[in-house]
């Protein structure tokens, strides 16, 4: 069997970590949930942004790369939820618009990131997750976790667009885009298998997929 790399991305709330353990358990792949180490940095990063967004960044993609050693060296197909490039397109780069990261921290940032890009094996697929506020609002509360409630509806908006930017540029591998605010994959059994049917026909080379 041919070992494949597929990456679940999307904004919080979106469903990513759920749709990577649907599909591991429906097609035997193995999912990389994301890392549970503490970053160290986080309580003075939220006590002075703009002095500690650098370090704190810097944790998140080393802890990251980490990750993607670990998934280059499994064996079998791999599902891995959120990925290195969320880090830096996503993230950090809103930190540097927001005015949170200074711009030479962020230019030096942005060169760690590309010069490691080229040591990592790029993903067969991204699999997109794109859904509304309102969608990713009323998942963060079904979810209940306390320190998401406090989330403003801004910052999900920001970062949507930035996701928009990001999947509109990305040339590293197929992208298939989930509309995840109309596919409820968690209570509709068939919405989960059109998903995974869509992914293989992805992994296939199938250009012309949808979910009309």
């Amino acid at each position: 069997m041919v070992k494949r790399y597929i990456v679940v991305a999307g904004n919080i709330g979106v469903g990513k970590s759920t749709l990577t353990r649907l599909i591991a358990e429906a097609l035997g792949w193995q999912p990389f949930f994301e890392p549970s180490e503490i970053n160290p940095y986080l309580s003075d990063f939220y006590g002075d942004m703009p002095r500690w967004a650098f370090p704190s960044q810097v944790f998140f993609l080393a802890r990251r790369l980490r990750h993607h050693r670990r998934i280059a060296q499994h064996p079998t197909t791999v599902l891995q939820d959120r990925s290195v490039y969320e880090d830096a397109e996503i993230f950090a780069k809103n930190l540097f618009r927001q005015g949170q990261m200074t711009e030479r921290d962020y230019l030096c940032y942005r060169e760690l990131y590309e010069v490691l890009l080229e040591f990592l094996p790029a993903p067969d697929l991204v699999i997109y997750l794109r859904a509304d506020v309102d969608t990713l609002l009323a998942r963060i509360a079904q979810r209940g976790r306390d320190y998401e409630r406090q989330i403003p509806r801004a910052y999900l908006e920001t970062l949507n667009q930035l996701y928009e930017e990001w999947t509109a540029s990305f040339t590293f591998c197929p992208m298939l885009t989930v509309p995840a605010h109309s596919l409820d994959f968690v209570q509709h059994p068939r919405h989960l298998q059109l998903i995974i049917e869509r992914v293989q026909d992805k992994l296939q080379g199938k250009d012309e997929v949808s979910f009309d």
